[in-house]
């Protein structure tokens, strides 16, 4: 095992968080570690707190005890610091028709992180946002703006923006939610290679027909407790979660 195999990139410890104006936690005392290169599945029912997890993981939420701590930065005080290495592929989002930006415009603002907002972008930042698009088949809509495409197209243009990014952790949720079967595996196709070069994909899903097939830790979540850590072929995905008693 390699010293980047070893090495925890997302380490919560009793973390419990709430949203603002909030009594109740959605998140209760969950614990993990994630190494690079794992592909993970977080699943559960609605309400369960997965994306909550993903949100606390990316410092978006304060935390009311517990540790974060996301390529040995702490969470949320190095919040930014941690959003500029993390990619994060968002379920709910909604762009107007209108939206001035193209879809290459949208895929290259993933570099602005690593560049600063107020710098000229080099030739490898233009290399790296026109790669992202051929990896997801969008070079062809450049052009569009990007409120004119469908929810499927739109959802492609966030990948290819996280992946811009040259993440050193992948979150997505419900990445599989606006696409067809044929994109799905080829999303899915995408992700593993992700992995395969140490960066680790944690994805919350419902969808689990185009998972890679490789070793899949699996993470259930139950009225903000986690209930399961476990891991399993990716045929057996789903029969595992659901073979998860519901708490009463």
């Amino acid at each position: 095992m390699t010293v980047q195999e070893s090495c925890s990139l997302i380490d919560l410890k009793d973390v419990w968080t709430t949203y603002e104006g909030a009594s109740c936690p959605v998140i209760k005392g969950v614990s993990f570690t994630i190494k690079a290169g794992e592909f993970v599945v977080i699943g559960g029912p609605n309400g369960a707190g997965k994306t909550t997890l993903l949100e606390a993981i990316t410092g978006l939420l304060p935390l009311v005890r517990g540790t974060v701590t996301v390529c040995g930065k702490g969470v949320p005080h190095e919040g930014t610091t941690v959003r500029c290495n993390v990619g994060y592929v968002i379920q709910n989002f909604d762009f107007h028709p209108f939206t001035p930006y193209t879809v290459e415009e949208v895929v290259r603002m993933g570099r602005y992180g690593r560049i600063g907002w107020f710098k000229r972008e080099s030739k490898e930042d233009f290399e790296v946002a026109q790669d992202a698009m051929r990896k997801l088949g969008i070079e062809h809509l450049k052009d569009e703006l990007i409120g004119k495409l469908s929810g499927g197209q739109q959802q492609k243009v966030l990948i290819a923006h996280n992946l811009a990014k040259k993440p050193s952790i992948l979150l997505l949720d419900e990445p599989f939610s606006n696409l067809d079967l044929i994109t799905r595996d080829e999303v899915s196709s995408l992700l593993c290679q992700v992995c395969d070069s140490g960066v680790p994909v944690l994805m919350v899903s419902h969808a689990f027909d185009s998972l890679p097939d490789r070793d899949i830790r699996v993470l259930v979540m139950q009225g903000g407790h986690m209930v399961l850590d476990s891991h399993s072929a990716a045929g057996n995905v789903a029969d595992l979660i659901r073979s998860v008693p519901v708490a009463g």
